[in-house]
């Protein structure tokens, strides 16, 4: 599979759910998603690190968009997620795309004051429904051994858990095994 630039643009773009806006991740969202992301609850099963001032988080977004690495012949593209009854910044989701047609990984966090709502499993849910209108129906994420909640918002998007990785993240500067699922496309590991 091979992206045109028109097909690079509207799979870029936002999309919509029943509750949510989900739009390209920009640097001009970080002062509405500081508060949540200062919250140490966020780190708990991700990899990433508090953004130490608000400059630093503008940094983060205005880099990690839509970006090509060439060295892993991947497309990279991230979005911040929008609550529409209010207009809050809860969360983010990415995904790295193979140039054969594959989402490699599919990822997503949310701060914790929106934890336990549906939120995360209709925007991973909207995120899996706009790869597949736009030919990536083969779709991989991994989840950190213990983190169930997030499993469940996989299973009830239809990825099916396909086996262990082990030291396949470090959170706090310790090796973590994951579980991979698959949605999609091969289901075994």
């Amino acid at each position: 599979m091979s992206f045109s630039i028109d097909a690079l643009a509207t799979l870029a773009a936002g999309f919509d759910s029943a509750r949510l806006r989900i739009a390209p991740v920009e640097a001009d969202q970080a002062a509405a998603m500081l508060a949540w992301l200062l919250d140490p609850q966020v780190y708990t099963w991700i990899s990433l690190t508090p953004p130490p001032d608000l400059a630093t988080l503008q940094a983060r977004l205005g880099a990690w968009g839509t970006r090509c690495s060439l060295e892993e012949r991947e497309l990279q593209l991230a979005w911040s997620v929008q609550r529409r009854s209010d207009g809050a910044w809860i969360g983010a989701l990415d995904a790295n795309l193979s140039l054969s047609g594959v989402a490699t990984n599919v990822g997503y966090f949310f701060g914790a004051p929106y934890w336990g709502q549906g939120l995360a499993t209709e925007a991973v849910a909207a995120l899996c429904a706009h790869l597949d209108a736009h030919g990536i129906t083969e779709q991989h994420a991994s989840v950190t051994v213990g983190n169930d909640a997030s499993c469940r918002v996989l299973e009830r998007c239809g990825f099916r858990r396909i086996g262990l990785l082990p030291g396949n993240d470090t959170l706090r500067g310790e090796l973590v095994d994951d579980w991979a699922f698959c949605r999609g496309g091969r289901q075994s590991g």
